[in-house]
C-alpha cells in the first residue's frame, strides 16, 4: 500500500507541479551559470546508494567546500536559490526519486555516505526502509541550516547533536510507521511550508 501510495502521489504531484518546474528551471538558468538540477549521492534502503535530485540553489563546485549548508547567508547560495530553499521547493525534483522507487514520500531523510559511516548498529536500522522527502526530523529541524549558522563548528554540532537527535526520531518512525501516519506527516509538512505551526516532531 505504501509503494502504491508513493507512485500515485508522486505521479499526480509531478503533473500538477510541471508548470512550476518550468518556471523554476528558467529562474535558475537566468540567475547563475550551471545546470538546473543538482544531484547528490545519498544512501538508501539496504545501504544502496542513489542520486537524489534537487533544483540547484548553489554555485557550481560549492560542495567541495562542505556538504552542510550553514544559514541563509551562506555565500555559496544563489539569489534564486535563497528563495527556493526558503520555500522548500528546491526539494520538488525528489518526487521523481519517489516515482522511480529510490525514495518514499515519507521516510527518514537520506544521508550522504560520509555521515552514514558514523551510524551505530542501532542507528543503521533507518536503512531498513526507503528514505523519504519528509519525516518527523524534517518537521523538528525545519530551519536546520539557520541553527547550524549559530555554531562555532557546524559540522561537529551536526554530527554530535543534530544527527543523533534526528536519527532517534527516524527510529521512532521505523517502529511505528503506517499509511495514516504518513498522511499526517505530509499534512504537517505542508502546513510548515506555508508558515503555519511551529517546529515539532509530533
Amino acid at each position: 500500500m505504501k509503494r502504491l501510495f508513493d507512485i500515485v502521489f508522486s505521479g499526480v504531484m509531478l503533473l500538477l507541479f510541471s508548470p512550476l518546474f518550468l518556471l523554476i528551471a528558467l529562474a535558475v538558468i537566468v540567475d547563475s551559470r550551471g545546470g538546473i538540477f543538482f544531484g547528490q549521492i545519498r544512501v538508501g534502503k539496504n545501504d544502496v546508494p542513489f542520486r537524489m535530485w534537487k533544483f540547484r540553489t548553489m554555485r557550481p563546485q560549492s560542495e567541495q567546500s562542505g556538504q552542510l549548508t550553514v544559514g541563509s547567508s551562506d555565500r555559496r547560495i544563489t539569489r534564486v536559490g535563497y528563495f527556493l530553499r526558503k520555500l522548500k521547493v528546491d526539494e520538488l525534483p525528489q518526487l521523481w526519486n519517489v516515482f522511480k522507487g529510490d525514495m518514499s514520500v515519507v521516510g527518514p531523510r537520506p544521508e550522504v555516505p560520509r555521515y552514514v559511516a558514523l551510524y551505530t548498529a542501532e542507528q543503521r536500522r533507518v536503512l531498513s526502509i526507503r528514505p523519504g522527502i519528509t519525516d518527523y526530523a524534517s518537521l523538528k529541524y525545519f530551519s536546520e541550516s539557520d541553527l547550524l549558522a549559530t555554531s562555532a563548528n557546524p559540522e561537529q554540532t551536526y554530527i554530535n547533536e543534530i544527527m543523533p537527535a534526528k536519527l532517534k526520531l527516524n527510529l521512532e518512525y521505523v517502529s511505528n510507521s503506517s499509511l495514516l501516519e504518513d498522511v499526517r506527516i505530509i499534512v504537517l509538512t505542508g502546513l510548515r511550508v506555508l508558515g503555519v505551526g511551529k517546529d515539532s516532531s509530533k
